[in-house]
């Protein structure tokens, strides 16, 4: 069976080059090449392969020298079985990229020897084991994406070699230990650490990021090293154990579109001192954290916000009368249910023509049976009063 499959192979990529060659060039693939593509479906179950590849490019060169292999991009068939470490002989690769498939064991180190990469993909496979070191010899990877796998290692401390390397993604893993300094990675626009076990600080980061998540992990400190990004237009730094205030130079990023802080140890928001048109935030999740105090009436400075989300915190007081402003302006979205607010809502609140999603359940407030925010009923005001006492 792998014998027939093999054959096929060849007669696909031969058949491939000779169709796209001039008819006055008679080269064919390197046998090496091919070589390695019989390797490659030789480590695959037959099983899971329903028809011949697809997306294996060569070079065409105008002498009589052999075709290269420059770019394999596998369509997304579930291909079941290993990447051979014959993977290495494609010198001319410039783009690897399996995604959505089910490889496994560990990546092979010879990807090392593969130095005219600029893309390599392999997200969202099977795959174990640590980050080949060799990794930091491809100085012309633009992308890199192990997303979505099984990988376990640390990340290399000198990925920061990878000085071409534009978007960065090992979401998704088992790695550990801590994020390494990133500031070399000046072209880096996309950086995605989420859903891992990463400890310690957030380190310097590239000062180009336009696209950041580093949630789902166990950093903690302060996120001062975000406040440099003036590139930023999505944060996400939710589920992690971070703490201290929200920084105020967070929150005014000028092109931050959205920021997600939820589920961390924040203590305190920043206050924004004047009336900001020029941000583009639109959206701040910063529930379930340690925030106290009264509701921050700064976010009303923020112009183009519309959702906000303030829910499962210790926030106490009355609401503001401006968020009721608001409610009948700009906010679409307003979370505050899990906190210990008090007195009763601003009219906005009751009124039915304000299209507006949200909830104030689960506080001390006097509401009216029949205002939806309230639903889900209030704290036993034992509860209440236990903690405005403390509060104060």
């Amino acid at each position: 069976m792998h014998s027939l499959l093999s054959s096929f192979l060849v007669s696909i990529i031969v058949s491939m080059v000779l169709v796209r060659v001039p008819t006055q060039v008679h080269s064919l693939t390197l046998k090496s090449d091919i070589e390695v593509l019989q390797a490659l479906m030789q480590a695959i179950d037959p099983v899971s392969i329903t028809r011949g590849f697809q997306g294996i490019l060569c070079t065409f060169p105008t002498d009589k020298t052999a075709n290269r292999i420059m770019a394999i991009d596998l369509d997304p068939a579930g291909y079941d079985g290993f990447l051979t470490p014959l993977i290495g002989n494609l010198t001319e690769l410039t783009s690897l990229s399996i995604n959505k498939n089910n490889f496994r064991g560990p990546i092979p180190e010879t990807i090392a020897n593969l130095q005219k990469l600029n893309r390599l993909s392999l997200s969202q496979n099977l795959f174990t084991g640590r980050i080949p070191q060799g990794i930091i010899n491809l100085k012309h990877l633009e992308i890199l994406d192990l997303s979505q796998n099984h990988l376990s290692s640390k990340i290399p401390a000198n990925i920061t070699t990878l000085r071409s390397l534009v978007q960065l993604s090992l979401s998704n893993n088992a790695l550990s230990g801590k994020i390494p300094d990133l500031s070399g990675l000046w072209q880096l626009n996309t950086l995605d650490l989420s859903g891992n076990n990463l400890d310690g600080i957030v380190p310097n980061l590239p000062i180009n990021l336009r696209k950041l998540s580093l949630s789902h992990n166990v950093l903690s400190g302060h996120i001062s090293p975000v406040s440099v990004l003036q590139r930023l237009t999505v944060l996400d730094l939710s589920d992690n154990r971070l703490s201290g205030p929200i920084r105020q130079e967070v929150l005014t990023l000028p092109l931050v579109t959205r920021i997600n802080i939820s589920n961390n140890q924040f203590t305190e928001m920043q206050a924004i001192p004047y009336p900001r048109d020029d941000l583009q935030l639109r959206v701040l999740d910063a529930h379930a954290n340690r925030l106290h105090g009264h509701l921050p009436i700064s976010l009303v400075n923020i112009a183009n916000l519309s959702s906000i989300d303030l829910s499962h915190n210790f926030f106490s007081g009355r609401i503001p009368l401006e968020y009721g402003a608001k409610l009948s302006s700009s906010w679409r979205s307003l979370f505050l249910e899990d906190n210990f607010l008090t007195g009763n809502p601003p009219a906005q609140f009751i009124d039915r023509t304000v299209a507006v999603r949200g909830s104030l359940a689960h506080n001390c407030l006097r509401c009216p049976p029949n205002i939806r925010f309230c639903r889900g009923g209030q704290r036993p005001s034992s509860e209440c009063v236990g903690q405005q006492d403390h509060s104060t």
